[in-house]
């Protein structure tokens, strides 16, 4: 999974024509760090198709500021350039995938 650690990176993965979940998180918070392993897991799992990566918000307060993130684990999910949805909080790993599926489908 790969780790945004600044607005130059994420101008890179912005430009993906493949669907992007980012993960705001923060090393001090516990169930950022409980959802940690489930969305490395979908990361591995969906790397063909979906870009996924962890953005630390105390290390890039500019891109939590861009993105009006409050509170933490929160998680975009953004598709042809613009955030689709957010979801804030820990999620189950069922959840994610069935969201992360929705926007793989091809039509």
């Amino acid at each position: 999974m790969k780790e945004i650690k600044n607005v130059k990176e994420f101008n890179e993965i912005i430009k993906s024509d493949k669907p992007i979940l980012l993960d705001f998180y923060a090393d001090w918070c516990g169930p950022c760090q409980a959802l940690l392993p489930t969305v490395e897991k979908l990361a591995t799992k969906y790397e063909d198709d979906f870009v996924i990566a962890k953005i630390n918000v105390d290390k890039n307060p500019e891109l939590s500021r861009q993105f009006k993130v409050r509170s933490i684990p929160a998680l975009f999910f953004i598709k042809d350039g613009a955030v689709q949805e957010q979801i804030v909080g820990g999620q189950s790993a069922h959840v994610l995938e069935s969201k992360i599926q929705s926007y793989t489908v091809t039509a």
